[in-house]
């Protein structure tokens, strides 16, 4: 379902707002432009993943504000889930007000959105500035992404249970990941097998658990600059609680090591117990590091 190819402001904005300007949907041809407000202005946010936010290019709820022609200001929330997807860019040109930018592409967005059904918009940011823009357009903070680490000082025992063998994974292995990946996860977290396939093709390191049964778990791992970040690890309901992802942590560690890389990060939601006692029982440790989740529910 195509957006239209144009969008009047609404009433609010009139004052402020002339015929100078206009909001559209983003295109393939503005990439170029779109990159020159994400490398060059001073006030830009950007959904760490593994997807630069102009590969969505062309896809829908990816809008720019343009004055005579000229992209002032970008917002982009494209899906790869359905009824979820994350605020992946907000930017604007330096001489253009942030609240306004915002507030224009955002009305857009929500009227947009709402013709769509019902869509949950989530945004992980430490930027104050963009903090207090979610805050006063309603986003509520349901949780916190902390970072943990893991610094060479204790290696965890390599155990695996009985019946499990962990390998290399391979290209092929990438369509079973991504049914261990959505079985694991809830939707927010989950990983799309695109997603994977450009977090396979940026891995330091990528192995995956499997029985006689076949793929139950895997973990993929990139360059940080620090050393390593464990970048997903996920195991399948059926075979949880059997040691398999601590099995897969220590053997990513030693190979790491192996590679005199002696650092490795990782972030997990501040309400997911299970997760924060798995990474401390490895050695893993909180850093001060934390990032807020917002969120904002569109009924539809």
């Amino acid at each position: 379902k195509s957006l239209p190819a144009f969008l009047e402001f609404h009433t609010t904005y009139h004052s402020v707002m002339t015929n100078n300007y206009q909001v559209r949907p983003a295109l393939p041809q503005d990439q170029q432009e779109i990159a020159n407000l994400m490398f060059f202005e001073r006030r830009v946010h950007r959904h760490l993943d593994w997807k630069n936010p102009t590969e969505w290019l062309g896809s829908p709820f990816y809008w720019v504000l343009e004055e005579n022609s000229r992209i002032i200001a970008v917002l982009a929330c494209p899906q790869d889930q359905k009824e979820i997807t994350w605020l992946r860019l907000f930017t604007h040109t330096e001489n253009f007000s942030t609240e306004k930018a915002w507030g224009v592409l955002w009305e857009n967005a929500k009227e947009d959105l709402e013709k769509y059904g019902k869509i949950k918009i989530s945004a992980i940011t430490v930027q104050s500035w963009m903090q207090t823009l979610l805050k006063d357009s309603g986003f509520t903070n349901d949780e916190q992404i902390l970072i943990m680490s893991w610094t060479g000082e204790k290696k965890p025992e390599l155990t695996l249970p009985k019946g499990i063998n962990i390998r290399a994974m391979t290209e092929a292995d990438l369509p079973k990941v991504a049914q261990v990946d959505e079985a694991a996860f809830a939707p927010l977290w989950q990983n799309p097998l695109s997603m994977l396939k450009q977090a396979y093709s940026q891995a330091i390191n990528a192995t995956i658990a499997e029985s006689a049964d076949g793929i139950i778990g895997y973990q993929i791992s990139t360059p940080s600059p620090f050393g390593a970040h464990l970048a997903s690890l996920a195991i399948h309901p059926q075979t949880q609680r059997r040691g398999v992802a601590s099995a897969l942590i220590s053997d990513l560690i030693g190979q790491l090591l192996a590679k005199e890389i002696a650092q490795l990060s990782v972030n997990t939601q501040s309400k997911n117990e299970r997760s924060i006692a798995l990474y401390t029982k490895n050695g893993f440790k909180r850093t001060d590091e934390e990032y807020p989740l917002y969120s904002f529910q569109i009924s539809g």
